[in-house]
């Protein structure tokens, strides 16, 4: 009798816990900041001032809280990583687990004539997802 007894209190007491824990690691995973630039093999100065300037701008404003990655859509890896999130050609993408925030126009607009702007707009956009 008392032997079920704690066993009815183990199993509601995992009943009550096991969505706290489910919680909790979903919130951990999705405060990973990741940016990627998706790209091909041959690139212009713009594509390269694109990739050179949100990567100096994340590595100033956020340091090694949120990772830049460089993806070559025209290597295996790359194609696969770009279909994964639904990415076909160029691309600037900000993801934070199911959030893709696609900057791709404002990076080509000013990452040659106005990087402090993007700078800013990637700030202003990263901030709520990092902080």
């Amino acid at each position: 009798m008392i032997a079920m007894r704690n066993l009815k209190i183990l199993l509601i007491s995992i009943l009550f816990l096991a969505p706290a824990f489910t919680c909790f690691s979903q919130v951990k995973q999705s405060n990973e900041v990741k940016m990627y630039y998706f790209h091909f093999t041959r690139r212009c100065a713009t594509c390269i001032a694109v990739e050179e300037e949100s990567k100096k701008a994340i590595t100033e404003l956020y340091g090694d809280k949120v990772s830049f990655l460089s993806v070559n859509l025209e290597e295996d890896e790359g194609m696969k990583k770009g279909e994964n999130l639904g990415i076909s050609g160029q691309t600037l993408l900000i993801v934070s687990g199911d959030n893709k925030i696609n900057i791709t126009n404002e990076g080509f607009m000013n990452a040659r004539s106005n990087p402090e702007k993007l700078k800013q707009i990637i700030k202003d956009k990263m901030d709520p997802l990092v902080n």
